[in-house]
């Protein structure tokens, strides 16, 4: 594989074991409401995508509104797993420590969460300032526009950039940015069947361990 100029990191699933809390959280508060929907299934539909996808495609499959502060309610359970139950992904720390290419972040989470996990596993400095959150731009993954910023941001052509992603959403969203993704199915929301799912996405290549990434780059 040709030597990159950019690595651009997902967060949750990548760097932070932490898909499968919020995902755990999201299919706990929907069953409480009424629609019972497993963990497996949300991860399987929706991880990778901003919250405000997941809400607006169940709204429609429930039919009603969400109650008033129903999101709200699901962040704060998530943000206190987040200090009982984060952690790292195993490599994550050396990984972003030994990169001798530039890197940074590009996730679908609200900033304030994101740094809440990146400080809880003490990765926050490893990659400060260059995190990035969908957030800052029009339309989150699938769609190219959080990568295609981060890679403006960071004075990279597209091409030039190389994305590790663990959702099929992400590796959506890079491959329609023109960037090479690596898909990683390291994550303990990933199931049987998820690095299939990351290649047909258009993965190049699919790992289970962080110090795979660094042998496919550098």
């Amino acid at each position: 594989m040709d030597r990159f100029d950019l690595v651009i990191f997902d967060c949750d699933g990548v760097l932070l074991d932490s898909e499968i809390i919020a995902c755990q959280a999201d299919a706990e508060a929907y069953t409480a409401l009424g629609y019972p929907i497993t963990t497996q299934e949300i991860s399987r539909r929706f991880a990778g995508m901003p919250d405000e996808a997941l809400d607006a495609a169940l709204v429609k499959e429930i039919g009603k509104p969400l109650p008033a502060n129903f999101r709200r309610t699901i962040k704060r359970a998530v943000i206190g797993k987040y200090r009982t139950e984060l952690r790292a992904i195993d490599g994550a720390p050396a990984l972003l420590s030994s990169l001798r290419t530039a890197k940074c972040i590009a996730s679908s989470a609200a900033p304030a969460k994101l740094a809440l996990g990146l400080i809880e596993t003490e990765l926050f400095e490893l990659v400060y300032p260059h995190i990035f959150s969908t957030r800052l731009v029009e339309k989150g993954k699938p769609h190219p526009d959080i990568f295609l910023y981060a890679a403006l941001k960071m004075g990279t052509a597209p091409e030039r950039c190389i994305v590790v992603e663990d959702s099929v959403a992400g590796v959506t969203a890079a491959i329609s940015a023109g960037m090479t993704c690596i898909g990683f199915t390291g994550g303990s929301h990933c199931a049987d069947d998820h690095a299939e799912r990351l290649y047909d996405a258009g993965a190049s290549s699919v790992v289970d361990r962080l110090d795979a990434v660094a042998e496919l780059i550098e």
